[in-house]
């Protein structure tokens, strides 16, 4: 299979606002259901049935099922995205949208985990493409978080020898891990245990 990372993006342009409508409702539906069962759990006759739709207009809209599952990563990153503003280019703000995140566990009960990190758990080693695709989506999750320390960096707040790279990539990997911890325990300690050390670290950078 080789279905490009955005191979949706072309034909989403050339809907009709009812197909873009149908297009995102297949696509939300999707995302739940493979959040719960996993995209290996959940079938084309399992979305169409949740959806309201035919197989003919799930495979118009993305090919497969591959480009189905590259266009639900892309939902739930543009979800994370969202998640992400204000902008995170302070000590405070990095810690309150953390928090945030911590507090969304504990609503569900630690339940569930990432959305992002269980489809790569799932798919990494099984689908190239899907592979690249999630890499692409953790590039576009950490990038805000390496602008906001870059933004600190050039403001003269953060000390220039500070790898602003290495710090984004650690506090994306706290989450990622803090996240799976939380998972299995079905506690968010070790999520925030994990990000608040990351962000202490960032901080011990900060010029005084």
């Amino acid at each position: 299979m080789s279905t490009p990372v955005k191979a949706g993006e072309p034909e989403k342009r050339r809907l009709t606002k009812a197909g873009r409508k149908t297009r995102e409702r297949i696509v939300e539906t999707a995302a739940e259901l493979m959040s719960h069962r996993g995209a290996g759990g959940t079938s084309i006759p399992d979305i169409q049935a949740a959806a309201g739709v035919s197989a003919s207009q799930i495979y118009h809209y993305f090919g497969d099922k591959q480009g189905l599952v590259l266009a639900v990563i892309d939902h739930q990153t543009d979800a994370k995205l969202a998640q992400q503003r204000p902008l995170l280019d302070s000590i405070e703000a990095l810690r309150e949208w953390c928090d945030r995140a911590g507090d969304r566990q504990d609503a569900m009960g630690c339940e569930g985990g990432c959305e992002i990190g269980s489809l790569a758990s799932e798919l990494a080693e099984r689908d190239q493409s899907v592979r690249t695709g999630l890499a692409a989506a953790f590039d576009r999750w950490e990038d805000p978080i390496r602008s906001g320390l870059a933004r600190m960096q050039a403001r003269g707040e953060l000390s220039e020898s500070a790898d602003i790279a290495a710090l984004a990539t650690a506090v994306l990997a706290a989450i990622q891990g803090g996240m799976l911890l939380s998972q299995v325990r079905r506690s968010s300690t070790a999520y925030r245990q994990a990000v608040s050390a990351v962000i202490d670290h960032i901080e011990s950078h900060l010029v005084r």
